[in-house]
């Protein structure tokens, strides 16, 4: 059987072999890997999927989930002529529920359509990241994805009240039916949630929703050494509910500005920014946020700061480090997305500082993250004296150091974007080898054939 042979339950519409089309979807937000796929199809039902699983099983042919492309590890990349499975057309907003205050999308709904519906019926889905407006809510639990509300409500997962899959061997699981309460043996849900689409196809999901804050406010405030980024931290959260709790450096918010179409609202220029945003819950919080903020001042902690007085002004402060991640597009950024305790980052920070200080000197790294659960971003920017090649040698050699002190440290080397392709070689510095067996044992069940995106977290044994 061809590609041709799709036609016996795919329209035309709904299948591609353009050279275009397949440098478009069989790729996502890494720039170093190169894609090869053989065609690419766009299913419009759950149905479709199991149909294009069952051919795939029978012609012995990889499939490669395909959203909104906005992953940074290749977990959604076409590599080994694989078919690509994009749910572009899967994009419908199916059913509320106003009683369970929950949101039926198919896998293909973009997270700021779901964010949207949800302001709709005046209420709120707090799952939030740069990426809102392209990301697709199936790439999402795929990734578990997290953002920059974790702080105060958790990730992906915490939202998932039911899944609808495809898996390996051509089976619709319905899972967990939007159950609030199910003790009734394994959650099978949580295993597709941060699967990185190893185990089958998420098709539809059911999300909950939850009521809207009160009145958020910002304050971006100027810290002259890592340490006082964690007092900050500390004594801001243990007085007030916090809702963000982000740092970024000089060298990150030089970026930003650069691109003009923002200024630094603080005349002190810092090392380190801290971006705190929190909801009045009660007439007394801005005081005690204001009382907070004298206190920092006083220990020395603050060197400059400001608050928010309008919307407008919180979602510009928001912008200067939501834009980092755009300003450093041109410069071919490295990226690593790893996570360490709370407690660690101070010590963890400082001694990556001193290594990359140190040892590669010519490199400008831009430090940026979610101070508040651990999450930080490493941006290494590409120098113009290097070729793309010479610079990817240079960054794999950075990645040893930074995985092994990782691995000291006990944190993750993947804390939102996944293992996919980029992380696989060095997945051991955070799951032992008995792990990743039964990762592999697991996988085998849900896709004898191995055929669902293959080759991503880990190799077959």
């Amino acid at each position: 059987m061809s590609f041709s042979d799709l036609k016996n339950f795919l329209r035309p519409d709904q299948m591609s072999q353009s050279p275009q089309d397949l440098e478009i979807y069989g790729k996502d937000w890494t720039k170093h890997i190169l894609t090869r796929s053989i065609g690419v199809v766009f299913p419009t039902s759950t149905e479709q999927v199991r149909d294009l699983v069952l051919w795939a099983r029978e012609n012995k042919t990889a499939l490669v989930p395909s959203g909104g492309r906005t992953g940074m590890s290749g977990a959604a990349v076409a590599t080994k002529s694989e078919l690509i499975v994009s749910f572009e057309k899967m994009n419908k907003i199916l059913e509320f529920n106003s009683i369970d205050l929950t949101v039926q999308c198919q896998a293909g709904v973009i997270t700021e359509q779901l964010q949207n519906f949800a302001k709709e019926k005046g209420y709120y889905y707090p799952v939030d990241f740069a990426a809102r407006g392209s990301s697709h809510v199936g790439g999402n639990i795929a990734t578990n994805a997290g953002g920059i509300k974790v702080l105060r409500y958790g990730l992906t997962r915490n939202w998932v009240a039911g899944i609808k899959v495809v898996t390996g061997q051509g089976q619709i699981l319905n899972l967990n039916n939007s159950l609030v309460k199910n003790a009734t043996g394994y959650d099978l849900r949580q295993l597709f949630i941060g699967s990185e689409g190893t185990l089958g196809f998420i098709t539809e999901a059911t999300f909950t929703v939850t009521h809207s804050p009160k009145d958020l406010t910002v304050f971006l405030l100027g810290v002259e050494n890592l340490d006082n980024v964690l007092n900050i931290f500390q004594a801001f959260r243990r007085e007030i509910p916090l809702t963000a709790y982000e740092m970024f450096t000089d060298k990150a918010l030089a970026c930003v500005l650069k691109q003009g179409h923002l200024k630094n609202p603080l005349s002190a220029a810092c090392p380190f920014y801290v971006l705190i945003e929190f909801e009045h819950e009660s007439e007394t919080t801005m005081d005690q946020a204001m009382g907070l903020f004298e206190l920092c001042l006083e220990k020395n902690w603050v060197v400059d700061g400001s608050v928010s007085q309008t919307a407008q002004q919180a979602k510009d402060f928001w912008r200067l480090r939501e834009d980092i991640s755009e300003s450093t597009a041109p410069h071919q950024p490295y990226k690593n997305d790893i996570s360490v305790r709370v407690s660690d980052v101070t010590a963890f920070l400082t001694e990556l500082n001193q290594l990359l200080t140190t040892e590669y000197p010519d490199f400008e790294v831009i430090w940026f993250g979610h101070i508040g659960d651990g999450n930080l971003h490493i941006n290494i920017l590409k120098p113009p004296s290097l070729s793309s090649t010479e610079f990817l040698n240079k960054c794999h050699k950075v990645d040893q150091h930074l995985f092994e002190m990782i691995a000291r440290f006990k944190g993750s080397i993947s804390a939102e974007h996944g293992v996919g392709l980029t992380k696989k070689p060095y997945l051991e510095y955070t799951r032992s080898a008995e792990e990743i067996q039964i990762m592999r044992e697991i996988k085998k069940v849900f896709d004898p054939d191995g055929i669902i995106n293959p080759g991503k977290i880990f190799d077959p044994a």
